[in-house]
């Protein structure tokens, strides 16, 4: 059931928010708020550790000394926390590890961060997200 409430906002924040919208391509206010409010709810749950489901993204230069191994070693430790993982050539010097993950958020965080420092990854990520059980 949907129900309405209104916003005050200074013209100044109200004009930025529908810069934001239009970037973003919202049909409407309405949609743009409630996507903001769930996020930040959704933000919350995070750091109170619920459990989220997750993907790290890796990529790397597979000449680099036994990078492959220092993964799969991290990804071995944390193997409970672990749905997949799928590695992809980019190119001849280049690849792209992708694991999905699901658990304890600190525990996912701590296992992304792991492997985005291990020397030799060029540049890593971590999105994470929720059901959001209650939200909708």
């Amino acid at each position: 059931m949907l129900k309405r409430f209104s916003v005050s906002l200074e013209e100044q924040l109200l004009d930025q928010f529908d810069e934001y919208i239009n970037a973003h391509s919202y049909s409407n206010r309405s949609e743009a708020v409630r996507d903001l409010i769930r996020a930040r709810l959704i933000n919350e749950q995070w750091e109170q550790d619920s459990e989220v489901v997750g993907v790290v993204s890796l990529v790397y230069d597979h000449h680099q000394a036994k990078l492959q191994d220092r993964i799969t070693e991290v990804q071995h430790d944390y193997y409970q926390f672990i749905t997949s993982s799928t590695h992809v050539h980019m190119d001849h010097h280049n690849c792209l590890e992708v694991t999905i993950v699901k658990g304890q958020a600190s525990k996912v965080r701590e296992l992304a961060e792991r492997m985005i420092a291990l020397r030799g990854v060029k540049s890593g990520n971590l999105t994470m997200t929720s059901t959001g059980d209650g939200l909708h």
